[in-house]
């Protein structure tokens, strides 16, 4: 993504995932907002065309467009309650969390939480986990028994851009 547009698409992942309020936005149930909503704003103006560029070059793919491109959504990491319609599947016997070593200890010792988002994240690589941990500092990957939570009744969800969602990760299903 163009250097100058990194700001427009962390404003848009602000109004689309935590703060529609902020400009006046209103998501349906679903998480999707007006795109000429979007657009009519006057704190971080935005062309279409630089909407669209976010949409299509944005490294992690976090957000869609609807397919008459009306409107706009992000694909996970809401802290509202949001139904983005996706299906439980069964996860690989092992999925990843990449983290910072600063908080290393912290999880291993109380589990994963989604800390005011509606799901804890997944990464199905450890190259994306480490990615994904390198944001908070020094990385460190953990390792969840997903196979083993989702026998026991523990459901996980594959977002679009390929982000495995679940609920609370207890300890216990945690490794290095």
């Amino acid at each position: 993504m163009k250097k100058s547009l990194i700001s427009k698409s962390k404003f848009l992942s602000l109004i689309l995932r935590h703060a529609p309020e902020e400009i006046g936005l209103t998501l349906d149930a679903a998480g999707w907002a007006s795109v000429e909503a979007i657009l009519a704003n006057t704190r971080q103006p935005l062309t279409r065309n630089e909407l669209i560029e976010i949409v299509e070059t944005n490294p992690k793919q976090r957000f869609a467009l609807s397919d008459d491109g009306q409107r706009i959504r992000a694909r996970q990491g809401h802290s509202r309650d949001v139904d983005l319609g996706l299906q439980p599947v069964v996860p690989p016997d092992v999925l990843f969390h990449g983290t910072s070593v600063a908080v290393r200890d912290t999880i291993l010792t109380e589990g994963l939480k989604p800390m005011g988002r509606q799901h804890v994240h997944l990464s199905a690589d450890v190259e994306s986990a480490r990615t994904v941990g390198a944001r908070h500092g020094k990385p460190v990957v953990l390792q969840v028994a997903s196979g083993a939570l989702h026998q026991q009744g523990q459901a996980f969800y594959l977002s679009e851009n390929g982000v495995w969602l679940t609920g609370p990760v207890a300890p216990e299903a945690i490794s290095e």
